[in-house]
């Protein structure tokens, strides 16, 4: 390109800018900070949806262990924000029967509300696995949300939008797609996810979020439910990340709440703010060093470490640092190996070691 080219889109780039118009390169679209802070200044503000917990406009994660009830108050969400606003809820873990059962007094038949401007969308199970399924409920939900007018869209479960959201590549192109919906319908979403297998004894981190930690970095926010160690009818619920608003519901000021069926609806109800440290699990030295030495016992028999996990009742990195503390004491172990076919069904390493002493 020769100078007089360059001298041209140079002037029509400064002409734009000098007319407080945004100037198309490409893919991008360039503003001067100040025409964005103007330009921004003349939209509203984001509004709440639920709590502080999620805002207009955001791709929200709400995630916990398994049966801990992340799709109730994922519901309970949804209904009470479909008083104000069209909600469609993409439920991809119950039927209709298991809803029906989940919203309905057993003894008396009577069952909940709901607003009408609760949509419930159910997947085809045919076209679970076939090709192109994920960009098709991408594509379907856009559509859907067109047609029913309707910004907020809540996605039980994580899982069945992305299959690899444990890879890297994966998981950062399936967000992409998620953010370029949200800006491109101006919706606002929530995504449920689930968590490896949590010890009780840990403050909820964004290192329970299960799949790559791409997914993290795209959510603009997230927040997480712990089930109490102290006791198992109540469940709290943290702030992990916030982009609007601030750290409200941190790991100082968690929000108790315990399940009950209330006329029909099941629901979290609200019990009390208090500090997620009343909620942990506290080890005494005794329980922890029975937990150490069956992690290391298990270790020698040479399983993984989330096999040991799932064995001890620990989360995988507490079996990780366990292991490295006794790092010295496995490899006498691993510097010997046993020979295949000698050892007996049934018999451990150190069984073959005192028959051999």
């Amino acid at each position: 390109m020769n100078n007089t080219a360059i001298n041209e889109i140079t002037t029509e780039i400064n002409a734009a800018f000098s007319q407080e118009k945004a100037v198309e390169i490409g893919i991008l679209s360039i503003k001067t900070a100040n025409q964005t802070l103007d330009d921004a200044s003349t939209r509203p503000d984001p509004e709440e949806l639920y709590h502080e917990l999620w805002y207009e406009g955001e791709v929200c994660c709400l995630f916990a262990d398994s049966n801990l009830g992340k799709s109730i108050f994922a519901v309970q969400m949804a209904d009470e924000i479909a008083r104000t606003r069209n909600v469609l809820y993409v439920d991809c873990e119950l039927s209709d029967k298991q809803f029906q059962l989940r919203y309905c007094k057993h003894e008396t038949g009577e069952r909940h509300i709901f607003p009408d401007c609760l949509y419930r969308a159910e997947i085809n199970p045919y076209a679970i696995g076939a090709e192109g399924y994920e960009q098709h409920i991408i594509n379907d939900i856009e559509t859907a949300a067109h047609k029913l007018n309707c910004k907020i869209i809540i996605i039980d479960n994580l899982t069945y939008l992305c299959n690899a959201s444990d890879k890297s590549v994966d998981a950062g192109i399936f967000m992409m797609k998620l953010m370029s919906l949200k800006k491109k319908c101006g919706l606002s979403l929530l995504i449920i996810a689930h968590t490896p297998k949590r010890d009780l004894s840990s403050p909820i981190t964004q290192n329970h979020l299960a799949g790559s930690k791409k997914l993290y970095n795209f959510f603009d926010s997230v927040f997480a439910i712990g089930m109490s160690a102290k006791d198992s009818r109540l469940r709290y619920i943290k702030q992990v990340k916030v982009r609007a608003g601030a750290f409200k519901y941190d790991a100082s000021n968690v929000i108790v709440y315990e399940i009950e069926k209330i006329n029909g609806f099941l629901r979290f109800n609200f019990r009390e703010f208090a500090t997620e440290e009343e909620h942990l699990r506290h080890r005494d030295s005794c329980q922890t060093d029975e937990n150490e030495t069956r992690v290391i016992e298990l270790s020698k028999q040479g399983l993984s470490c989330r096999k040991i996990a799932d064995e001890v009742g620990l989360s995988k990195s507490t079996v990780s640092n366990i292991l490295k503390r006794h790092k010295p004491q496995l490899s006498t172990v691993q510097q010997n190996p046993i020979p295949d076919g000698q050892l007996d069904i049934g018999q451990t390493p150190q069984d073959h070691a005192t028959t051999l002493l």
